[in-house]
This record gives C-alpha cells, structure tokens and sequence, in this order.
C-alpha cells in the first residue's frame, strides 16, 4: 500500500505555471480507501483576471466538489461525478474559490456506482444527493481529507473481484512501458482480447487499447516538460510506429504539435 500520493505531472500540460499560480496539493485518503482511490487533490485559487489549465485525462472517474466566490461577491457551489474524458479538458478559473477532487483507481469508482462506468465516459453529472461542497472545501487539509473520507466511507462500496482485476491491469499498463498491445496484455493474463474489452468499458470506462495510449502519451506529454527529448527516440519507446505516428498522435489530444508545445513552456 502506497503512503505518499504519486509525485509525477502526467496529464498537466503546464505544471509550472499550475504551481506558481494556484495552491495544488494531492493526498491520499484513509487506508481503508487507497483500493479504490487514487488520491485527493486540492485547489485553491485567488486570481485577477481568469486562470486557464489544459489536462489530458486520465483513464479515472473523478469526484469534484467546488465553491467559488466571484468578483461580485456571489458564491455558487457543486458536486459533480466526471467521468473519463476521451478529449482535453480545459477549465477557467475567476475570483476566489476551492475544489476539493477524488481522483478514483481506474476501476476504483465501480464498486461506488455498481453501473457500467462506460455510462459515464465523456459525461459530467451531478451527484445527488451530495454534501454541501463548502463544507466539504471548508478548514484545512486535514479537515477536507476527513470529510471526503467519511463521505466515501459512508457510501459502502462493494467488493467486486472484477473491479479489482481492472485496477491491477490498469496499473501494470501505467507501470509497465513494455505493453503496447492489448493482444499482448491478454497473452501475459491468460484472458482473450475480447473478455479485456467488456471488463474494461464496465469498470474503467474506455477499452484497453485507449488506456495503453492514453498512459505512453502522458509520459511524452511528461517527458516533453521536462525538457525537449530526442522525438524519434521517445516514439520508439513507447511504441509508436515512427515519430510523426507520435507526433499526430500528440497534436489530435494536446490541440499542439510537441515543437510547439516544448517552446510554449519555455516562455509562457
């Protein structure tokens, strides 16, 4: 069992100025919840003017609880259930505000909604009935982590073996750079490519093949922040088949080509 939420900026497309310009914190919840839950996150913003940030999803259902403030003085407050985003997500954000998220385990949020999570993807819904979010966002830390803790632990998930089998693939494709094909997932488990797909779009959301390319593009989305990598090399790495495959492939999802993407950090 983890006892530090993952460090690592996948999907983040500018981390830096994320960092500089909003308080962003991840923590993991009760240990009876890190089977199901990937971390907490933590937003907290006072801004003049409007702060954008672009995220490619990750393969996870999340749970969002937000209160804002605006300039005016108004003050408005949701709890949404986001499912798995296929595109780039971009939000903008204004005036004073906090959301406290629940960044599931792809496969973690099944026992909590006992519905196929494919029911979700690409979808935003509130969650009713909900906890008010302004007192879910209200203290500090710790005080959010034990509300969001007793919240989930007072919806009783249910054990489900299946589930559990879709996280720990989800995580060894994640982990491990070597897979690059479903077929070549299925072989290692023994399972066939089509009984992947089912256990998949009912617990995570999307089909392997989605996840494996989703998880090898965050990491050049990663690698690219970190400092222009050798292009060529990196698509090989992470099987694509050339490196204009991986640079089509980056520019459909980012809406940037990564030239442009690596120069855009540098002085934004």
């Amino acid at each position: 069992m983890r006892h530090e939420p993952r460090s690592d900026n996948r999907g983040i497309l500018d981390p830096g100025r994320l960092h500089r310009e909003l308080r962003f914190r991840r923590h993991l919840p009760a240990a009876p919840l890190r089977r199901y839950v990937e971390h907490y996150w933590f937003v907290d913003w006072a801004v003049t003017g409007a702060f954008e940030q672009r995220v490619v999803p990750h393969p996870a259902v999340n749970l969002v609880f937000r209160h804002d403030v605006g300039s005016h003085g108004d003050v408005a407050g949701s709890v949404e259930v986001s499912g798995v985003g296929q595109r780039l997500f971009s939000i903008t954000l204004a005036g004073v505000g906090r959301v406290c998220g629940v960044q599931f385990r792809p496969g973690g949020f099944r026992p909590f909604w006992r519905r196929p999570v494919a029911e979700l993807t690409d979808r935003r819904l509130p969650l009713v009935p909900a906890p008010d979010p302004a007192g879910v966002c209200a203290g500090d830390d710790d005080d959010r982590r034990r509300a969001l803790d007793d919240f989930l632990l007072g919806w009783a998930p249910e054990p489900d073996p299946s589930a559990d089998e879709a996280m720990r693939l989800t995580d060894e494709i994640r982990t491990d750079r070597g897979i690059l094909r479903v077929d070549d997932l299925a072989r290692r488990h023994g399972v066939s490519t089509r009984r992947l797909q089912r256990l998949f779009l009912d617990h995570v959301g999307v089909g392997p093949k989605w996840v494996i390319r989703r998880y090898r593009l965050q990491e050049a989305i990663e690698r690219a922040a970190a400092g222009p990598p050798d292009w060529a090399g990196l698509a090989a790495d992470l099987g694509y088949s050339d490196q204009a495959h991986l640079v089509r492939d980056f520019t459909a999802v980012t809406g940037i080509t990564p030239t442009a993407y690596v120069r855009s950090l540098r002085t934004g």
